[in-house]
């Protein structure tokens, strides 16, 4: 999405957006010194490859701290002045995600074709950014899940890249314990309410084949995975410590065998 916004429309939109909101700033916000700012730092972004140094020529500077509240104002001003005004009637549910857009469509009773491509037309019309659009559907895969929508519910399942190699951390890892032990909990509670029963179990079956492939042993991982299928059953996380006015934090580098936290 970063560099297929040129500079004069995003800045031109940043603009747009700080008029139509000028109740939301103070009043002495410096619009005119912020946006040429902001068109410095767009227009001359330096980066270095192998030794050499180079400048992009156009979009958004990639890798500059201010890229990504950049282009989503700038995008999201198009949104609210452009989209959500005239389309509001047809989206039950619309989300943007940087460059990922997910939403329900309503057909109209009339035009149910042109409205749709009005309405297609109008999110590519802004500056050079062009979207990949879906055609309307009752299932499709956004980020990680698979939803499918009926009537009245949508159900969802866990969506896994086919290209990943799941490379998780190996057993002769310098990491500290926790990682791993981190990672088991973490995967199932994501995998739980994403999936219904019969498909959860085999995204299970898949992640602990995974882990074994990685090197790790069915006797370590029972234990992290009964720790881990308690908390499910609770249907929380472990909770955190509320007060932590008292607490020392030391940052430690680890070695597996060197100091240990519990020792510290």
């Amino acid at each position: 999405m970063y560099t297929n916004i040129d500079t004069k429309t995003g800045v031109l939109a940043l603009q747009d957006f700080i008029t139509s909101n000028a109740d939301h700033f103070p009043t002495s916000f410096p619009t005119e010194l912020f946006l040429q700012i902001l068109t410095t730092v767009m227009d001359n972004n330096i980066f270095t490859f192998v030794g050499t140094y180079w400048q992009q020529l156009s979009r958004t500077a990639m890798g500059a701290p201010a890229a990504c509240a950049y282009a989503t104002i700038t995008f999201g001003n198009h949104e609210n002045t452009k989209i959500l005004p005239y389309f509001k009637s047809q989206l039950l549910y619309y989300k943007h995600y940087i460059d990922d857009l997910f939403g329900i469509w309503l057909p109209p009773e009339r035009h149910k074709t042109s409205t749709w491509s009005s309405f297609k037309a109008e999110l590519k019309n802004w500056g050079s950014l062009e979207w990949v659009i879906e055609e309307l559907s009752l299932t499709t895969t956004f980020l990680y899940l698979n939803l499918q929508l009926t009537i009245t519910t949508i159900t969802t399942s866990a969506f896994q890249k086919p290209m990943n190699l799941y490379l998780y951390i190996l057993p002769c890892s310098s990491h500290p314990p926790s990682c791993l032990t981190g990672l088991i909990p973490g995967e199932l509670h994501r995998y739980f309410p994403q999936n219904k029963p019969t498909d959860f179990k085999n995204m299970l079956v898949k992640f602990i084949g995974r882990l074994l492939n990685r090197g790790h042993t069915i006797n370590k991982l029972t234990t992290l995975l009964l720790q881990a299928a308690s908390v499910l059953d609770q249907h929380t996380m472990p909770p955190t410590k509320k007060d932590e006015s008292s607490t020392l934090y030391v940052h430690w580098t680890h070695h597996p065998k060197g100091l240990q936290r519990q020792d510290l």
